[in-house]
């Protein structure tokens, strides 16, 4: 059995304590969409982790007066009571309560905040899960689970995982590959390929357009459902197999010229499985295409390998290397009228 599965040795019931973690959100270069029962990928992916985007979160502990059958815990978001995130948070601790049954056994006061806006559509759910899951296994080691460092972050990937599928991958510094396959990478929980990432990939920049940040029309646990049934859902997990073997060579060599020609059609098919699903969704706004486009014709004329990738949303990440951080800027600064957050790769977590 993994040791993300199985308990070391039974934890003591009587401590008291406290811990903080700050994790980011990360951004898929080759996507998951569609997923098995207990968020198990239908194909695999590979992520940049992001730096200035980050969620905080602490939780302190203190053992309840009677073990009873439910979960007790009150939830800050910036600083204010937040019923909304209640069902989710239930929801995660059920999953968890076979892995940590001390869940029962003890009250929790959890705070949270994010360094972006929860509704500027970046992938805050990851970042959130990843920042609490981090904060759990600290739970389970201050009471006396022995775990490795690596043993640490394999554990607190394969929990994020049960909170948010895309969160696993923001467990590990500037790439992050999860998913079944020959290649690196299992279903249970996210794996580091930093240590294999050429140079040119490192310090790569994001900068996030924020084309909407409205709630989007579909969620991404519903979208996921529609693989179920998608005439073209085996050609695709097919394809985001082969992608992703090709990706991590490209992220090993790299070529940027195939970087750009794979993340931009990776992004482009994600939404076109959105939009020839049963129940189909239109995704992408016209600000969507109209940055597209401009991003496009400024690659064509500067020759800076500049490329796009989407999220389910109709946001607009365009990825560029470090060296050409001055141009872009200023090309964003005076073509882009949206908002944007500029990002780049980043170190992970951080034990606060």
């Amino acid at each position: 059995m993994s040791s993300c599965t199985k308990r070391l040795k039974k934890l003591s019931l009587d401590s008291i304590g406290q811990a903080s973690w700050q994790a980011p959100s990360n951004i898929a270069l080759v996507k998951y969409w569609g997923k098995k029962e207990v968020q198990i990928p239908c194909n695999p992916s590979v992520s940049f982790t992001l730096k200035n985007c980050h969620t905080k979160t602490s939780i302190e502990w203190k053992p309840r007066k009677a073990t009873i059958d439910n979960f007790q815990y009150s939830f800050l978001f910036e600083g204010k009571e937040a019923p909304d995130f209640h069902s989710k948070i239930d929801q995660f601790f059920e999953k968890l309560i076979e892995f940590i049954p001390e869940l029962h056994s003890y009250e929790f006061k959890i705070s949270s905040e994010n360094s972006f806006p929860h509704s500027a559509g970046i992938a805050s759910s990851a970042s959130a899960m990843a920042a609490l899951s981090l904060c759990l296994v600290s739970f389970e080691r201050e009471m006396g689970l022995d775990l490795s460092e690596d043993q640490f972050y394999n554990r607190a990937s394969f929990f994020a995982r049960l909170g948010s599928g895309s969160a696993c991958r923001s467990l590990y510094p500037e790439v992050a590959c999860w998913g079944e396959s020959e290649v690196i990478g299992n279903d249970l929980f996210a794996l580091p390929f930093s240590q294999q990432l050429n140079e040119v990939f490192r310090n790569y920049q994001d900068s996030v357009v924020i084309v909407d940040s409205g709630v989007k029309s579909v969620s991404s646990r519903a979208g996921h459902a529609l693989m179920n049934d998608h005439p073209f859902a085996m050609t695709r997990f097919e394809q985001a197999s082969l992608n992703y073997r090709k990706c991590l060579e490209i992220l090993k060599v790299g070529d940027l010229n195939s970087f750009i020609n794979l993340v931009e059609n990776e992004a482009l098919t994600l939404h076109a499985m959105m939009m020839t699903s049963r129940e189909n969704y239109m995704l992408m706004k016209p600000g969507t295409l109209e940055v597209i486009e401009k991003l496009r014709l400024y690659r064509s004329e500067s020759n800076i390998p500049l490329c796009f990738t989407l999220d389910a949303g109709p946001n607009v990440h365009i990825l560029y290397p470090k060296k050409h951080e001055e141009a872009v800027k200023k090309w964003i600064s005076e073509n882009i009228s949206f908002k944007v957050i500029h990002d780049e790769l980043g170190e992970g977590p951080i034990n606060l």
